[in-house]
């Protein structure tokens, strides 16, 4: 269908709501559950880093405290026996070599393992020793004495530095002097050892002991693989050992056991146990449900808005179609229009070849709606929509500006004669009779043209022009074509100048009402009068009849006007008593619902006689809206007005009118009077309206006599009544006035005698 192409708009693609959807709320969305997981997956591991950290400082402090109590509890195993008071008595007083190795030796190696036990005197020289479980020269323990001899300075209070040991807890009670015990860990003989070492005898009992050259017990026990296992087996630490190797299998833990001065002593390994993994591994698949459950999700919540997109797609399609469309007709709507409109005047600058736009205005659509109801003229807009598709070509489109306004873009802008020519055939198209709910409805229309080429301005130009051209087509008389030229502003603006002074002329009451006279079928009694308004402005003059009531009914002044005709009449008519008034009924006026309450109002504040008044109408009143149009002439008919049927001839002259309207009077329009004398068919025109008119028993009154020769015709084929300038041309009422109460009859002229006059 030619009016529903599309505008050629850019061929890239701006984004659509689900590109935006995308960017505004999947990819916060998709942040947010990254950075939560992110937070989520850092906080496991962070935590199970912790935990290892805490894990791997508590078997540290473990493994030292249980160095220290190892330390400690091979002091007191020693202590436990030279504090004895047989120890003072065979080690202090006398020393006994056989109780020292039954009760001191083989105590300390039988039950407690101790490596090497020995008993110093007062000189510090060896007076025991015993090897594992074999007592040896104390001659071999000058062999070792480099290993514990700071010990034995400690002992004596000669060197409390303890050089390359590590002591544990308070190693001695003293701060000077010689010390009651003393227990360390250092290297000897190359392997770590605790070496402690208890002054012989109760301490307690003789507090000069020590001071005094108390022998001391001193016992060596290796940090070996069994002190390692028993140490394990209590910490429960995995694969504890020692190592000289500073490279660590993956996973184990270094413990570096050195004297205070840094010096190193050993060095311990462990696997440490690790929390944070068995962390790892009991939250991992609750981590992996919530990632999966996030990845669920995610593809739910993608799926849900590309289905969402899609809808708000195809929703977007459907809301640009009704935003860029008329929704009664299904043609482009104003936007739609104004946007190619727009493209065709930038392609035509371009260099393509010009086109024109054709502005189309439904002549007489306001009295259907108004008169058959909003139903039928939605559907007379259909039909309408469905001709010009037809009429067009097929790159034309046409478009539905608003209410009975259509407009027309096409390629014909090169030449006149060709948009003319496409005008009239829209309008042959759009005039032809429709058929619509039992009606038979005729309307018109008015097009204006104009031509979009390379010097063209704006869209909003080119359809002021077309505007313009379609103002003069209304004003010369409405179902034609009128091509925009420059001297149409000129005229414009004078028309819009001329309907403001209309307007002011109706409130100020400054136009005339002029009476031309109606007389008998012998021209000789003046029956009656018809009111034609007159209007003298101030600086032009006369303006024409034809000009200022085109004007009024454009604007739609013409109520106002028409108002005050008929209250002019009516209040000058009074003056007459015997004579009937009539007054010419615009269209647009008798097709108000208020019509016929306005004839009454104006009747009775003007107490007029309504048998006097006569309602002149012409046939376009009743063309479209019979049923309407009947009901309100049966309603004045009803207040006792009398209607005429004007200019009859010169429209349709459709024998129903005449049957079915309760018309008083045929007028014969002056066109066919005025050729009586010079055609055959218009005086048997004449003739036949004559019959008709006495036929249904109506009056029938002639328009326009200008002769005597119409006069004598007119009278023999049996008027009743006639008027022209041979009788009379319109007067201001007291003419009126003075001709009814003249003496003198009135003598009849011919029209160049009375254009003289």
């Amino acid at each position: 269908m030619p009016t529903a192409n599309r505008p050629h708009f850019s061929q890239e693609r701006t984004r659509t709501s689900w590109d935006r959807a995308r960017l505004s709320v999947v990819v916060p969305i998709g942040g947010i559950v990254a950075v939560a997981i992110v937070c989520i997956v850092v906080a496991v591991l962070s935590s199970a880093q912790r935990a290892d950290e805490v894990a791997i400082e508590h078997e540290r402090q473990l493994f030292s405290r249980a160095l220290g109590n190892l330390g400690e509890r091979v002091k007191r195993e020693i202590e436990s026996v030279a504090a004895s008071d047989a120890a003072a008595r065979n080690l202090r007083e006398n020393f006994d070599a056989h109780w020292t190795q039954l009760r001191l030796g083989g105590w300390l190696e039988t039950f407690f393992d101790h490596d090497y036990v020995f008993v110093f005197d007062a000189a510090d020289n060896p007076v025991y020793s015993l090897v594992g479980r074999r007592a040896v020269d104390p001659n071999w323990v000058e062999i070792v004495r480099a290993d514990y001899a700071a010990v034995l300075d400690y002992m004596r209070g000669r060197d409390r530095s303890l050089p390359d040991a590590a002591p544990f807890g308070q190693t001695g009670r003293r701060e000077t002097g010689a010390q009651p015990y003393a227990s360390v860990i250092r290297r000897v003989r190359g392997r770590p050892a605790v070496i402690a070492a208890v002054a012989v005898g109760p301490i307690d009992a003789n507090a000069t002991t020590a001071e005094s050259g108390a022998p001391i017990m001193m016992s060596i026990k290796y940090i070996d693989s069994i002190v390692l296992d028993d140490i394990a087996a209590q910490l429960r630490l995995d694969n504890l050992r020692m190592t000289d190797n500073e490279t660590l299998p993956p996973g184990d833990l270094l413990y570096r056991l050195t004297t205070p001065a840094g010096v190193p002593i050993a060095r311990f390994v462990w696997t440490p146990k690790q929390p944070g993994a068995q962390i790892v591994e009991s939250v991992v698949p609750f981590i992996a449900v919530a990632l999966v459950g996030f990845a669920l999700l995610a593809a739910f919540v993608l799926r849900y808005m590309r289905r969402t997109a899609a809808a708000i797609a195809v929703g977007e399609s459907r809301l640009r179609h009704l935003a860029m469309h008329d929704p009664l007709c299904g043609l482009p709507n104003r936007i739609f229009f104004g946007e190619r409109l727009e493209a065709i005047i930038d392609e035509v600058r371009n260099g393509r070849s010009p086109a024109a736009v054709f502005y189309i205005d439904l002549d007489h659509f306001k009295d259907v709606n108004d008169t058959l109801g909003h139903h039928v003229g939605d559907e007379l807009i259909r039909n309408v929509t469905l001709r010009l598709s037809r009429t067009l070509r097929g790159g034309d489109l046409v478009a539905r500006l608003g209410g009975d306004e259509f407009a027309i873009i096409s390629a014909t802008g090169n030449d006149p004669i060709t948009m003319i020519s496409v005008a009239q055939r829209i309008i042959s198209a759009i005039c032809a009779p429709y058929a619509i709910n039992g009606q038979n409805i005729v309307i018109g229309a008015s097009i204006g043209i104009a031509v979009i080429d390379r010097k063209c301005g704006a869209a909003a130009d080119i359809m002021r022009f077309a505007d313009i051209a379609l103002y003069r087509a209304k004003n010369e008389g409405r179902n034609r074509a009128c091509l925009y030229d420059a001297a149409m502003d000129t005229d414009l603006s004078s028309r819009k100048l001329l309907e403001a002074d209309l307007r002011e002329a109706i409130e100020k009451d400054q136009l005339k009402l002029m009476y031309q006279p109606v007389v008998n079928k012998s021209g000789e009694v003046v029956i009656g009068v018809e009111g034609l308004c007159r209007w003298t402005h101030p600086t032009r003059g006369e303006i024409p009849p034809n000009e200022f009531i085109a004007i009024a009914e454009h604007s739609g002044l013409i109520i106002e006007l028409g108002a005050w005709v008929l209250r002019r009449a009516c209040l000058d008519g009074k003056a007459w008593p015997h004579l009937s008034v009539a007054v010419n009924v615009s269209p647009l006026q008798f097709r108000r619902s208020d019509f016929a309450d306005l004839v009454e109002r104006t009747l009775a504040e003007t107490n007029f006689d309504p048998a006097r008044l006569e309602l002149e109408l012409t046939e376009s009143v009743l063309l479209g809206n019979i049923d309407t149009a009947e009901a309100g002439m049966l309603r004045l008919k009803a207040l006792g007005v009398r209607l005429a049927l004007d200019d009859f001839g010169t429209g349709y002259s459709s024998l129903l009118y005449l049957r079915r309207f309760p018309f008083d009077k045929l007028k014969i329009d002056r066109s066919f009077v005025n050729s009586i004398e010079k055609a055959a068919d218009a005086a048997a025109i004449v003739h036949a309206v004559v019959s008709l008119g006495r036929g249904l028993g109506m009056k029938v009154t002639a328009e326009g006599v200008e002769t005597a020769d119409q006069q004598l015709f007119l009278r023999a084929a049996g008027v009743h009544s006639m008027q022209g300038y041979r009788f009379g041309k319109a007067v201001p009422p007291a003419d009126i006035t003075a001709r009814l109460q003249a003496t003198e009859p009135f003598q009849p002229i011919d029209v160049p005698q009375a254009l003289a006059g």
